[in-house]
C-alpha cells in the first residue's frame, strides 16, 4: 500500500471548533432564510404590500368612474337648469312630462299593452 491509501483508513478527527462552525452556518443560513421569508411575506401580503396597492388601484379607478358619472350627470342638470330659466318650451314639456298636463282642446289617449298568450 501507499502512503496515500493509509491516510484512507485513518479515522478523520473533526475539531469542536470546526463542528461549531459549521453548526453556527447552518443557523445563519436559517436565520436568512427565515427573515427574507418574512420581508417578502411582508411586501407582499403587508399594510402596504403588493396586495393592498392592487386593492388601492381598483379603488381609485371605481372611484374616478364615479366620479365622471356624476360629472356628467352634473352637466345634465346644469343644461337642464339653464333651459327652464332661458326656454319656456323647456318648462311646458317638463310639466307636461312629470305632471302629465295637457293643454285645453288635446285629447289623452292611453294605450295600455295587452297580454298575449
Amino acid at each position: 500500500m501507499t502512503d496515500t491509501d493509509d491516510t484512507h483508513d485513518r479515522p478523520t478527527v473533526i475539531s469542536p471548533r470546526a463542528t461549531l462552525a459549521s453548526s453556527g452556518r447552518k443557523w445563519l443560513r436559517h436565520a436568512l432564510f427565515l427573515i427574507t421569508l418574512v420581508i417578502v411575506i411582508d411586501a407582499v401580503a403587508g399594510e402596504k404590500g403588493l396586495l393592498a396597492l392592487l386593492q388601492a388601484r381598483r379603488e381609485y379607478s371605481a372611484l374616478e368612474r364615479s366620479l365622471e358619472r356624476a360629472r356628467a350627470e352634473n352637466a345634465e342638470l346644469r343644461e337642464m337648469a339653464r333651459r327652464l330659466r332661458e326656454e319656456p318650451s323647456a318648462i311646458e314639456a317638463q310639466a307636461r312630462r312629470e305632471l302629465g298636463l295637457i293643454k285645453p282642446g288635446e285629447i289623452l289617449f292611453i294605450v295600455k299593452d295587452i297580454a298575449r298568450k
